[in-house]
């Protein structure tokens, strides 16, 4: 199973990418270790694991400590030994897709239509403070068709980093 882990970091100076090694990682806390050594002075650390064009997993750190897992979709727990390494403990889902739906305002634009298989989990509001409301991030995640890479290049641009995260995969 291919994957690209991109870690974004955010200090003082503004944000900064650079790739993540997550080879030999025996458990969630070990990631977590590997994106604190990104930056340990980091005031907010993001990883983005994209796994075989199916597959999105968002980890965020804030100063170092807070983890919070967001998976777009429980089903890799079972397709990889890295899928359940990242999401394979998260117990509740993010919330039900039927979900965004409903709380949608009238007026506001149609989202498109959603993957009635997706089934994401974890922390949905991992990225709210940062622009992205957990609305947002569902929708994107549910989006048919939308590759992993897609919603994290839309992720980064929301939240103003999209020019590393393109940077780094240029590179």
């Amino acid at each position: 199973m291919s994957y690209f882990a991109a870690a974004v970091v955010r200090d003082a100076k503004g944000w900064t990418a650079s790739e993540l090694d997550l080879g030999g990682v025996a458990d969630l806390d070990e990631v977590a270790d590997r994106l604190r050594d990104v930056d340990s002075e980091a005031e907010v650390s993001l990883l983005f694991v994209e796994s075989d064009d199916a597959y999105l997993v968002i980890i965020r750190l804030d100063e170092g400590e807070d983890l919070r897992v967001f998976g777009s979709d429980s089903a890799f727990a079972e397709e990889s030994r890295l899928g359940a390494l990242l999401v394979g403990d998260i117990k509740a889902p993010a919330v039900e897709i039927d979900e965004i739906a409903a709380a949608a305002p009238a007026d506001e634009e149609e989202e498109p239509a959603a993957d009635p298989d997706a089934d994401p989990v974890g922390d949905a509001d991992l990225l709210t403070d940062l622009g992205v409301p957990a609305r947002r991030l569902l929708a994107l995640t549910s989006h048919e068709g939308m590759l992993p890479a897609d919603m994290t290049a839309e992720v980064c641009r929301l939240i103003g980093c999209g020019d590393e995260v393109d940077e780094l995969r240029e590179a």
